[in-house]
């Protein structure tokens, strides 16, 4: 149990560390001398534990540009279409069944996403 937590842990990190570096390499691209807001979209289907992602975040923006920024975070609910009804309708898991018909012949049109929606930087 103790290496999946680790495994876990050391996967939301990579994901901060590499939104960290994304944000500075795109401040430095225009002179900037720090960044004030970051805004950033995860999807709850994305394969990303929200909480560890939080904490792994704070601990990569120190000493960084990010440090004194403002992180804006919006968790995206997933949602499915159903192949067979066309029902459409909010996704718990990534194996849930359609409410309507019961048919698993699910596609996720939300939830995935895993994106830097917007950077402010100060000149």
């Amino acid at each position: 149990m103790e290496k999946s937590t680790t495994f876990a842990q050391m996967h939301e990190l990579s994901i901060a560390q590499s939104i960290v570096a994304l944000a500075e390499e795109h401040a430095r691209r225009h002179q900037a001398l720090a960044i004030e807001e970051i805004e950033i979209e995860i999807g709850r289907m994305a394969g990303v534990e929200l909480q560890t992602f939080a904490f792994a975040l704070a601990c990569a923006v120190k000493n960084s540009m990010l440090e004194k920024a403002r992180i804006i975070r919006h968790d995206i609910d997933g949602e499915g279409r159903c192949a067979e009804c066309d029902d459409s309708f909010k996704v718990e898991t990534l194996l849930s069944p359609c409410p309507r018909c019961g048919s698993y012949a699910v596609q996720l049109t939300r939830g995935k996403e895993l994106r830097v929606k917007s950077i402010v930087i100060n000149k």
